[in-house]
């Protein structure tokens, strides 16, 4: 039987697998963030509560790489420890606002679609958008500076994305994400 852990537990994971101090502060502001979005959607204690463990769960592939393909690894190591399937599809979807099947081939990711489908997903994703490493310590960055991040790299549609994502749980939170801190 999949399991939800407790935020306690999470926690364990992460420091088991060896993640990096800097991982998991970022996790656990990624939480933050994640869950203030999420309630001002809903107040579905099952959403909120995959939000949370998936939120700190996110980056637990980083104890490996800091490539993309973490989040591959990441819903692997989470697998194998027997977690419930939709805290795993987070995991493996929270990369910008997804990669597609066809984009994740190119980067050397398996072929499958990782684009955030569930409002779980699609919260866990921006808000990890959201939050960004400034001087080793996590920082809330506004969708301007994200958007424009990606741009300079030369991922305009990665970018593009960002912003629909941006505008579709803004609509949906009846505020500007960028507002929430």
């Amino acid at each position: 039987m999949s399991k939800i852990p407790s935020v306690e537990i999470c926690l364990s994971y992460l420091a088991e697998e060896n993640c990096p101090n800097k991982v998991i502060d970022h996790c656990m502001a990624v939480e933050t963030l994640a869950l203030k979005i999420a309630m001002r959607i809903t107040q579905d204690e099952g959403i909120l509560t995959l939000v949370s463990r998936a939120a700190l769960l996110h980056d637990i592939g980083r104890s490996q790489t800091h490539g993309p393909e973490h989040a591959i690894i990441g819903a692997d190591i989470l697998r194998k420890r027997g977690l419930d399937e939709r805290i795993i599809l987070i995991v493996e979807r929270h990369l910008g606002a997804g990669i597609l099947a066809s984009e994740a081939r190119d980067i050397g990711l398996p072929y499958r679609n990782m684009i955030p489908e569930t409002l779980a997903e699609k919260i866990v994703a921006h808000a990890d958008n959201l939050i960004t490493e400034k001087n080793q310590a996590p920082a809330r960055w506004t969708l301007a500076l994200v958007a424009a991040r990606e741009r300079s790299k030369g991922h305009e549609k990665q970018a593009a994305r960002i912003e629909i994502l941006h505008r579709e749980l803004s609509e949906l939170a009846s505020i500007d994400l960028d507002e929430i801190r």
